[in-house]
Parts: structure tokens; sequence; C-alpha cells
């Protein structure tokens, strides 16, 4: 009979290590991955390892080059003018069918990863909370039920969550005030979810996006967001 506690394969947690790593921003964007080095430190040869390496880099994680090894995904001008553009339709268009779509099982799923966000931010853990942020909108994802729509959200939060870390590195009292309105907007989103009100989950989820834009426009310093980044959509 199959055993149902065995661990997983050591490919699966090298993969979901180093997916943690760079979400949480322990490896920097652009940084060269030491392939001897990972090979060593999960156990596995050098085939496994590369077959990861192409997994991620499918998922936007790690960028593949040919003589410059794999390193992990930059957040240039260019990214950042991308994701700048597409975030609030993404958004918009997930909340809208999350809203029509929800199950009660999803809901409860959700209020458990917002449960699991709140006590990191009360823990001051800010790459736990990076992750269970991420969590969360995979889930709002999940609910949406549309293939397309969640494969653009989850190409996007690789990027988002990266450049949205200082948001849970509070400093200063206006940086708190906005971290304590970020959760709230988490709690707005699962009501109007839970109601299946598709309009108000759509306004919860710009607003949402418009606090974190704000946050990782304060956050590129010295390299500014480009200003022909066009201004957020009307959805």
């Amino acid at each position: 009979m199959p055993n149902d506690t065995a661990a997983p394969p050591k490919k699966t947690l090298c993969r979901e290590d180093l997916r943690a790593r760079i979400l949480r921003g322990d490896l920097a964007p652009g940084a060269e991955l030491d392939e001897t080095r990972l090979a060593g430190d999960y156990g596995l040869s050098r085939t496994p390892l590369r077959e990861v390496f192409r997994a991620l880099a499918g998922q936007g994680y790690l960028s593949l080059q040919s003589n410059r090894g794999t390193r992990v995904a930059a957040l240039d001008t260019e990214v950042l003018r991308g994701l700048f553009q597409a975030a609030p339709l993404i958004l918009a268009g997930t909340a809208r069918l999350a809203a029509q779509n929800r199950t009660a099982g999803q809901i409860a799923a959700l209020k458990s990863v917002q449960r699991a966000l709140a006590q990191a931010i009360a823990a001051e853990d800010a790459p736990r909370a990076a992750l269970e942020d991420h969590g969360f909108h995979t889930l709002v994802g999940e609910m949406a039920g549309n293939a397309y729509l969640a494969q653009a959200l989850d190409r996007m939060l690789v990027d988002l969550t990266r450049l949205g870390q200082g948001l849970y590195r509070p400093e200063t009292k206006k940086a708190r005030k906005l971290l304590k309105k970020a959760l709230q907007q988490h709690e707005a989103l699962i009501v109007a979810i839970e109601s299946q009100d598709p309009e108000e989950a759509v306004a919860v989820a710009l607003a949402h996006w418009s606090l974190s834009q704000d946050e990782i426009t304060r956050a590129l310093t010295p390299d500014p967001v480009p200003h022909d980044i066009a201004p957020v959509p009307q959805v």
C-alpha cells in the first residue's frame, strides 16, 4: 500500500524551497545560482536540479541564459512598466470572478490564510508575511476559476511579492498605518467575495493595488519608476 506520510521527493522540496527563498528576497533579483553548491545542499544531481531550474524559469522565478548560468529573475524598469500596466487589470478581473464563483470551502481557506498573515504581521515576521500575502492572492485566483487569469496572476505575483517586501518591514508610524490598512483591505475583499458582490470586490482590489503601487514606488530608490507608466485604468 502507498505510504501517505512519505516525504516529498527531493526535487519537490528543492523547487518549493527555492521558490520561497526568491519570494522572501533571500535570493535577490539578478543573483546567480551556484549549481554545484545547490546540488549538494538539496542532495540532487545536476540533471534533476536543472529540471527544477527550468520549471521555476517557466513560472517567472529564474532566468536561464546561455553562457551566463542561472539567475534569479530581474526586477528592472521593463518589468516594472509591464507590472504596473497589467496588475490592475488582472487583479480586478480575478476579484470579479472570485466573487461570482467562490465556494464556502474556499472562503474558509482564505480566512485561514488571512489569520496566518495577521499573526505574521503581529510577530513582525516579514518573510512569513510576504509568503502568506502571496498565498492569499493565489487563493483568490483559484476562486476565480479561470485558467487564463490564474496563469497571469501567478506570474504577476512572483514580481509583486518580491517588490512588496518593504510593506512588511514598517519603520515609521505612517508605514505601520499603511500595513494596517492593507490588512483591512484584505478583510474587506473577503467580505465582498463571500457576499458575492463583484463590483465591491473590484473596488477593494483596485484600492489595494493602489496602496501597493504607492509603496513600491516609494521603495524604488535610487531607481524610480519610469514616468511613462500608464495610469491605473478604470475597470
